[in-house]
């Protein structure tokens, strides 16, 4: 175990908490501004990560590849608490459905552009350590976003997916009671790593272009 990669990887680890936190307040947000306030009004339309835990997306897996992969710099991901939502309260359920699953990774994109265009003016007055962070954590953003687009329960990606298909709410839930199961068993599928990370290499580095960022300082 590498001591060094441990305090990386716990560093690496405060920032997803912080990613996952803005990632289900942007569902909580959208929710509410589509009709349904189920999620405000249970206090999950909130920045305040606590309400926003998943003992296993949030605690347990990512600590475990903290621990556990020696590769944990450069694959790090998780999911916090579901935001609830009552299809019933939507104005347009379908397409607002859409709108609130597709919520979260447009925050962590968002976030992505923001970082890297504060790592631009963090390399323009020379603070080296805030470029370096400030680009790593864009980089999980980025990867959080096209992680939670996987089409399984309980990311964002299987509500899309829902939607596209016309699976009954009921459907869906019963299948999402096991979802974390199959999460953890498609990212041991040969390959599926290493499509996440070029896809999430590839946006940063055309996010960073539009900057004038360089990869890599």
């Amino acid at each position: 175990m590498n001591p060094q990669g441990i305090v990386d990887g716990l560093i690496m680890y405060l920032g997803l908490i912080v990613l996952l936190t803005f990632h289900e307040y942007g569902h909580a947000w959208m929710a509410w501004k589509c009709g349904d306030d189920t999620a405000k009004s249970q206090g999950r339309c909130s920045l305040n990560p606590l309400v926003h835990i998943d003992p296993i997306g949030t605690v347990l897996m990512p600590l475990l590849m903290i621990f556990l992969s020696p590769s944990v710099s450069r694959f790090l991901v998780g999911w916090a608490k579901p935001v609830p939502v009552n299809p019933f309260n939507l104005r347009n359920p379908r397409w607002d459905d859409i709108l609130v699953s597709m919520a979260g990774p447009w925050m962590n994109l968002f976030l992505a552009i923001v970082l890297i265009g504060l790592a631009r003016v963090g390399l323009i007055v020379g603070w080296a350590d805030a470029v370096t962070l400030l680009m790593g954590t864009a980089q999980l953003s980025l990867l959080l976003c096209f992680f939670n687009m996987i089409p399984i329960p309980p990311l964002d990606g299987s509500h899309v997916l829902r939607n596209m298909i016309g699976m009954s709410y009921e459907t869906y839930w019963k299948i999402a009671r096991f979802g974390f199961i199959g999460v953890i068993l498609v990212l041991q599928i040969p390959g599926v790593r290493q499509v996440l990370g070029n896809v999430t290499y590839k946006s940063e580095a055309i996010i960073a272009g539009w900057f004038g960022m360089p990869l890599g300082v």
